[in-house]
């Protein structure tokens, strides 16, 4: 009986120590998703519910997401548009962005803030840039038709112009669970102001297909631009990063913050080792 028992006990173990296997062989197994993976699932959630609220504008609204078109100004040669509404009172461009904290900003300012550290280029000049690119698909005709919306997500609080918010602008800063409202709104001034509809049916139509046969799919071509945009990022960060003076070796700026506090270094930064030389 006992000889028994002690095979059950032995077979119990074996089977919860190849359970804890399985396990960790399923957790090893399983990718760890990096930072720009996570960012980029963030971003398409964020697309995806800006369509659903584009897809509940009125029926005489057309819109397209996702544009990328030539534009010979870019350092990249090419402009990706996320948004673009075409209604009977004129364009309205959506930049989104996806970012969290508080967003510092003004009209006039080529970098805004976020968290009043981190700097980001203003998305409506970003924008402006959209705008001009897709102003040379079209008819100059319509080219005064267009109004600039940036949409961010409710995890940012704004400290912005308040002329941003005010429903009468060119310029329009939302939240992207607001942004068919405000969309709704802007419509209904424009309707006010101008009494008859600026765009007409054939004229959507007109402007509709003029984005779309401008719309660069080809996959290589969409590849490249966002290469360029990361290697843009790349130069632009590693031209920021502090070295020490005299080996040229890369500090964090942790040891930049304490090398620039610090008087016996005079406003000079040290790596770890040339601290020590440098003291001495």
């Amino acid at each position: 009986m006992f000889k028994f028992l002690n095979f059950l006990k032995k077979s119990k173990d074996t089977i919860q120590t190849k359970e804890k296997h399985s396990k960790k062989e399923a957790t090893a197994s399983k990718p760890k998703r990096n930072n720009e993976q996570i960012s980029k699932r963030k971003g398409e959630i964020g697309e995806y519910k800006i369509n659903i609220q584009l897809d509940q504008l009125p029926k005489d609204c057309r819109f397209l997401s996702d544009l990328l078109v030539e534009n010979p100004k870019a350092k990249s040669r090419y402009s990706q548009v996320d948004h673009v509404v075409i209604t009977p009172y004129g364009m309205i461009v959506i930049e989104t962005k996806n970012y969290q904290g508080t967003i510092y900003g003004g009209k006039g300012r080529k970098t805004w803030l976020v968290n009043g550290k981190f700097k980001m280029m203003n998305p409506f000049l970003q924008n402006y840039g959209h705008i001009q690119a897709l102003k040379t698909t079209i008819d100059i005709k319509y080219h005064e038709h267009f109004v600039s919306m940036v949409s961010f997500t409710k995890r940012c609080t704004f400290k912005v112009d308040l002329e941003y918010r005010k429903i009468a602008s060119d310029e329009l800063i939302v939240y992207d669970m607001e942004l068919s409202e405000f969309i709704h709104r802007k419509i209904s001034v424009l309707k006010l102001e101008h009494k008859e509809p600026l765009l007409s049916e054939l004229d959507i139509g007109t402007i509709y297909d003029a984005f779309c046969n401008s719309n660069i799919t080809d996959p290589k071509l969409r590849q490249h631009h966002e290469q360029s945009l990361k290697d843009q990022k790349t130069e632009k960060d590693s031209g920021k990063q502090s070295q020490c003076v005299t080996c040229k070796k890369v500090v964090s700026e942790k040891v930049k913050s304490f090398c620039l506090n610090n008087k016996k270094f005079e406003g000079k930064v040290y790596c770890y080792e040339h601290q020590k030389i440098s003291k001495a």
